[in-house]
């Protein structure tokens, strides 16, 4: 049984000869369309991206220290609820 999925959007993009070469040439290398091959890395690069920006790694103490302030939560500052505020005013836009 073949495992396909259903296309649902399409992508249009310029670009110069040089540019355009050069994928049809890395394409035909992979043996994969341009549109394969263009969508595949442009994939792998966009979560590569939004990892470094979603994810946060912390060092083994700094880790320790994050999970001592959740054991031991305060009432927010006025600092806190002022960010928290613009926050949704940012969402809400």
């Amino acid at each position: 049984m073949e495992n396909t999925s259903v296309k649902e959007s399409r992508l249009n993009i310029r670009c110069d000869i040089r540019a355009r070469e050069l994928l049809d040439k890395a394409a035909t290398y992979a043996h994969v369309s341009i549109s394969e091959f263009v969508l595949s890395h442009a994939l792998t690069s966009a979560e590569k991206i939004i990892q470094a920006h979603e994810n946060i790694t912390l060092q083994p103490e700094d880790f320790n220290a994050f999970l001592a302030a959740l054991d031991n939560q305060k009432d927010p500052n006025a600092a806190l609820k002022l960010a928290f505020k613009r926050h949704s005013e940012q969402i809400a836009q």
